[in-house]
């Protein structure tokens, strides 16, 4: 069969996807956008993408001939250019978070709905070795019924929020923390295969920067209810000082628990484990290897970004697309991923009243 034809729209954010898109067999890359010529060539020249295919404009790259359109731009732009992409026909693989607003949340749902398009966030840390091994940990029942979970992504990038030699605001410096919450709850709610139904939030002010924007709020805290009846709490922060950064895991059941390190970074860790099938209390837990990399991957698989995560999540998408069904993580899970970030820092705004979080479904 002929390959699908594929672009990308934002090539500084979204290189590493297009690297793993371009390891798929049955697919090439045919079309770049970005408003950043110098990047948008370098970028054309490593993918062999001719001058006449390469776009500073998006109206103009959605309009080209392909099948698949990445979408890595800024988040303020992801709903519209998205829908726009399926609305001219293309299906979407879109860099987390799906958008910053409950409206435009339901604006993607209809639009997948109308258009029959294929529409997955590119959720990466959903697919961390790590947690696909955690998965099968889960589907062997060796946690029991889950009841609680914490996620916790604490990562310093003030220089991405702000310029330190020139004082220029880039689009973080617009983003609440816990905005960005998808990395914390997507692999969190797809082991618990559950859905987030109430969303409290806290946050602990701005000690470093008090004059500065929401985006250097010291760390914000959601508290969320699923509709299984469990508990998530969620801790973010893009300004606080932890270094090397972390994204930490931990989830309880009725038979045991399982975590990652607090170590931090995001090579190959480790984590802790108790399973009260297998183990007894007087020996306690026991240490567990938590790599991100798959180490019997293809060496093609280290291509994307974050270990081995792209390579894998690449193939779920095409796969959908090739069977005209829902990806792993379709428009559904990516709202389930994004809309409690929101309505968790609305909460904090309003000092902590609990906001009923919409489902929607296709």
């Amino acid at each position: 069969m002929a390959k699908y034809r594929a672009g990308a729209v934002g090539l500084s954010r979204g290189r590493g996807l297009v690297h793993a898109l371009a390891t798929h067999p049955d697919v090439e890359i045919t079309a770049l956008c970005d408003v950043n010529e110098d990047t948008l060539a370098i970028q054309a020249e490593a993918f062999g993408v001719p001058d006449t295919q390469a776009y500073t404009q998006f109206h103009e790259f959605v309009n080209a001939p392909m099948d698949i359109v990445v979408v890595a731009t800024p988040i303020t732009y992801h709903a519209e250019q998205c829908i726009e992409a399926m609305e001219t026909g293309k299906h979407v693989l879109c860099e987390q978070t799906a958008a910053y607003t409950v409206d435009d949340c339901e604006r993607l749902v209809n639009t997948v709905k109308r258009t029959g398009k294929i529409y997955m966030m590119g959720e990466n840390y959903c697919y961390f070795h790590y947690v696909r091994e955690w998965q099968k940990i889960v589907d062997q029942d060796k946690l029991g019924e889950i009841f609680y979970a914490e996620g916790e992504h604490l990562h310093e990038i003030q220089h991405l929020l702000v310029d330190p030699d020139t004082g220029k605001r880039y689009w973080r410096s617009r983003r609440a923390p816990i905005w960005y919450c998808a990395h914390t709850l997507g692999p969190l709610l797809t082991l618990m295969d559950d859905r987030i139904v109430r969303a409290t939030g806290a946050h602990a002010g701005r000690h470093m920067f008090p004059d500065e924007s929401i985006a250097f709020i010291d760390m914000e805290l959601g508290l969320f209810k699923t509709q299984k009846g469990a508990m998530i709490k969620i801790l973010r922060s893009q300004a606080a000082y932890r270094h090397h950064e972390m994204i930490f895991y931990s989830l309880y059941g009725t038979k045991g628990f399982i975590e990652n390190g607090r170590e931090g970074g995001w090579g190959a860790t480790t984590g802790r484990a108790f399973f009260m099938d297998e183990m007894t209390k007087e020996e306690g837990s026991q240490e567990i290897r938590c790599p991100t990399v798959d180490p019997d991957a293809p060496e093609e698989a280290k291509k994307g970004g974050h270990g081995t995560s792209e390579y894998y999540m690449i193939r779920d998408f095409v796969d959908a697309i090739d069977s005209n069904t829902q990806p792993r993580i379709d428009v559904t899970r990516a709202v389930d991923f994004t809309i409690p970030g929101i309505l968790a820092h609305e909460s904090a705004m309003q000092g902590g009243a609990w906001l009923d979080v919409p489902l929607f479904n296709l």
